[in-house]
C-alpha cells in the first residue's frame, strides 16, 4: 500500500516528506480553505506541493466546474502546472464526460467522491486513474463505508483496467475519507492500492503504546549503562 496525505498544509507535507513513505499528496477545495488559500494563489500552491514531493509523486488538484468542457478546461490548466499533478474531478455525468475527454489527451484524473461498485466502474471505463472512495462519510451516515471500498477493490480487481496506455499505468484505487489508523489497516488487508490520510492519522499510525514502552525502557537502561 501506498500512502498519500490529504492535506493542503505546506508544512505537513514537508514533515511527512521527511518521513521517506510519502507516495503523494491529495487535496480539495475544502483543504486549501483550511490554509487560508486564495484564488490568486491555488495554482502556485500546487506548484509549491509538486516540488516538495518531486515529480514521482502524484498531487491531486480538483476542478471546481460544473459542465463537461468547464471541467476539461479547468483538468487542462492545471495538468500543465506540474508533469506530477492528477486532475480530481467528481463522481457525475458531466465528470465522467470530462474524465473521458481528459483521458483521450493523456491527462490522468482521480476520480472522487465515489461511494458504489456502480460508480466505480464507470469512472474506470471512463478512464480515470484514480478512484477515490470514501469511508468516514458513510460511517458519518452509519453505513459501513469499510465495506464498501472493499466491494470496490474487489469489482476492480476482475478487470484489468489501464487507463494509461501511454505511460502503462494501471488503475489504482485510494481509499479516501480515512479517519483512524484502523481505516488504514483495514484498507490494506482488503487490498486497496492507496490510503490517503490526514496528518493526524498519519502520526497515529506511527504510534503504539509498547512502543513507547519500549523506548523508555531502553533509555532507562542505557543511563544505567553511561
Amino acid at each position: 500500500m501506498k500512502f498519500f496525505l490529504d492535506t493542503a498544509d505546506i508544512s505537513e507535507i514537508e514533515e511527512a516528506a521527511s518521513w521517506g513513505a510519502l507516495a503523494g499528496v491529495t487535496t480539495n477545495p475544502t483543504l486549501y480553505s483550511r490554509v487560508g488559500g486564495k484564488l490568486a494563489d491555488f495554482e502556485s500552491h500546487i506548484g509549491r506541493i509538486c516540488q516538495i514531493v518531486g515529480p514521482d509523486c502524484p498531487v491531486s488538484a480538483e476542478s471546481v466546474a460544473m459542465t463537461r468542457d468547464e471541467i476539461a478546461e479547468d483538468g487542462r490548466r492545471l495538468a500543465a502546472i506540474a508533469p506530477n499533478v492528477v486532475v480530481k474531478i467528481p463522481t457525475m455525468v458531466e465528470g465522467l464526460a470530462a474524465t473521458r475527454m481528459l483521458a483521450d489527451e493523456g491527462i490522468r484524473v482521480n476520480m472522487t467522491l465515489c461511494f458504489t461498485v456502480p460508480q466505480a466502474m464507470l469512472a474506470a471505463r471512463a478512464g480515470a486513474r484514480y478512484i477515490s472512495p470514501f469511508i468516514g462519510r458513510f460511517d458519518d451516515i452509519s453505513e459501513d463505508g469499510i465495506q464498501q471500498v472493499a466491494d470496490i477493490v474487489e469489482a476492480v480487481s476482475n478487470y484489468d483496467f489501464t487507463p494509461d496506455t501511454v505511460r502503462g499505468e494501471q488503475l489504482e484505487v485510494i481509499a479516501a475519507s480515512i479517519r483512524s489508523a484502523d481505516h488504514v489497516t483495514k484498507c490494506a488487508l482488503m487490498g486497496a492500492d492507496i490510503a490517503t490520510v490526514p496528518f493526524g492519522v498519519l502520526k497515529k499510525m506511527v504510534k503504539h503504546p509498547l512502543t513507547d514502552a519500549g523506548i523508555d525502557s531502553f533509555m532507562k537502561d542505557w543511563e544505567k549503562v553511561k
